[in-house]
């Protein structure tokens, strides 16, 4: 599911929630009989999480669950403690930025973003997943696959398809030299068991847990195999159990296509600050000519057509950066200048030794969770269907999953959600969240019987929570503080409706020439979330 690769990471104690403070604890022994050793703190080297005083370690886990005493990897782990006296501790809340694939080392940092203090009561435990970042072994196939001027995304020609197989093929089994015995074990199922071994390690009898995108999913299914180990949590921007994952790229690709609609009528109605239609209609045609433009002539020789619709996508999932996409548009169409262009790729698509482990990662995940169509037949057929509606990402996106027709690991059996078990959790999502389309919040509130969904009505914003919409990030905070939630209503809808994160308003003294450097900076809490 994951397209945008942007980097932008920074920077009472309960009766029967957790059986130690911010002490170091004895492990857990768990129901599977597997007790993780201690994981020995340290200072970090993160000028984030160091600047904060968290302290850094690792946890060894088994590579292989039903092998326990064979090979180990380790799983670099984060850890800022509470603030608050030890009867007012509420004990540890995991955090994952989504992906498949983010790095979550620095998420530890999240509990002083959550209002009114109410991150103060907790342990914040920031992780990288297996084969993830700082984790050990980290998995790297081919750092510049996403290399500049690619061959179109839209296969008009058989030689094009031919094309872009030959280098999804490659990349899957470079994948398969790189990796060896660890992709075998990449399954969510297996982050899910390290999670575990985590709260263990931890000496927690139950773990909180914020999840984002492909988080959710980690949470969902963790809160369905682990039930009374739950006590808390947050999940935002939800993964539709139901879909994963052949079927939920192609739900994401209609809905990518509606929100770049909503973004080209945004810029055509600052057609004053960038002169690029004045209707939404006039700036996606002159989106699409640019693109054909730059696919007979990339500009630099570098940023072509495929380049122009990676760029654009970022506008697709969050409200964040648009107006850097347009600025950068607005300064290739006026003076034929691509630097913005190029910053805005570079920061989304990194090249060079290990740039391409978040993707690797995504897709030994998902090519392994669940069995994708063998056949490209198929995948043809379904796509071919979908661009005709939906033209702006869908190739785009299958190109981006095609080595799982290849890849060389076993795919496993998707758990089946089951929150009927589960305590009252939280989930959030905008109604026009494109990554996680919306109906996915409805399936996952309909499977966890005590669930409560705020919805951000008319958002196209994915996994925003705690960027400032007060409705949101109060209704968190007051659940982190006393496991509040909004009533839950009757019927298949959101329980609570709050206003969406609202869409910018650009300066009339930014436009063409305006810089576009502030987007591709990595702000402290623009942590790569995924779909």
């Amino acid at each position: 599911m994951k397209r945008l690769l942007a980097a932008a990471a920074v920077l009472g104690l309960v009766a029967g929630a957790v059986v130690a403070t911010g002490a170091q604890a004895d492990p857990v022994r768990g129901e599977d009989g597997y007790a993780p050793a201690p994981i020995a703190w340290g200072a970090c080297d993160n000028p984030a999480l160091k600047s904060r005083g968290a302290q850094c370690g690792q946890l060894t886990v088994p590579l292989d669950y039903a092998n326990p005493s064979g090979d180990k990897i380790k799983l670099a782990v984060s850890r800022i403690l509470h603030k608050v006296p030890a009867d007012k501790y509420q004990g540890v809340t995991l955090v994952n930025p989504g992906g498949p694939g983010g790095s979550g080392l620095v998420l530890s940092v999240l509990g002083e973003f959550v209002p009114n203090h109410a991150g103060d009561a907790y342990d914040w435990i920031g992780f990288d997943p297996r084969g993830v970042g700082d984790s050990q072994p980290a998995l790297s196939c081919d750092g510049n696959y996403f290399s500049y001027n690619r061959p179109d995304y839209v296969p008009t020609t058989r030689k094009i398809e031919k094309t872009w197989l030959a280098r999804a093929a490659k990349y899957a089994k470079a994948c398969g030299a790189a990796g060896g015995k660890l992709l075998n074990h990449l399954r969510t199922t297996d982050t899910v068991q390290d999670m575990d071994s985590l709260r263990k390690a931890l000496g927690a009898e139950k773990i909180n847990f914020y999840g984002f995108s492909y988080g959710t999913y980690l949470g969902q299914v963790y809160a369905t195999l682990h039930p009374t180990r739950v006590r808390r949590m947050v999940l935002d921007g939800n993964v539709d159990p139901r879909r994963v994952w052949y079927a939920a790229n192609l739900d994401q690709d209609i809905a990518f296509n509606r929100n770049i609609g909503v973004y080209f009528r945004w810029v055509a109605k600052y057609d004053d600050v960038y002169h690029l239609g004045k209707t939404g209609r006039a700036v996606e045609k002159l989106f699409y000519a640019q693109r054909a433009k730059l696919l007979r002539d990339p500009a630099g020789g570098i940023i072509g057509g495929d380049e122009l619709t990676d760029v654009f996508l970022s506008a697709g999932y969050y409200v964040f950066g648009w107006e850097a996409v347009a600025q950068a548009f607005a300064a290739w169409v006026h003076d034929h200048d691509f630097s913005g262009l190029k910053t805005l790729y570079d920061s989304g698509q990194p090249q060079g030794p290990g740039a391409d482990n978040g993707y690797a990662i995504y897709l030994a995940v998902q090519c392994t969770d669940v069995q994708w169509p063998k056949k490209f037949s198929i995948w043809r057929k379904d796509n071919d269907r979908v661009h005709k509606i939906a033209p702006f990402e869908t190739w785009a996106n299958a190109w981006f999953n095609a080595p799982c027709l290849t890849w060389p690991a076993k795919a496993g059996t998707p758990v089946q959600v089951d929150g009927d078990q589960a305590p009252p959790i939280l989930l959030i999502s905008e109604t026009f969240d494109a990554a996680t389309p919306f109906a996915g919040s409805l399936e996952v509130r309909r499977r966890f019987p005590r669930a409560v969904l705020v919805e951000g009505v008319g958002g196209t914003t994915h996994a925003g929570s705690l960027f400032g919409d007060a409705c949101v990030d109060d209704t968190v905070a007051a659940y982190l503080a006393t496991g509040a939630l909004p009533k839950r209503v009757a019927g298949n809808r959101s329980d609570k409706r709050c206003p969406p994160l609202p869409q910018p308003v650009p300066s009339t003294t930014t436009g063409k020439h305006a810089s576009v450097a502030g987007a591709a900076r990595t702000d402290v809490l623009r942590f790569v979330r995924a779909s």
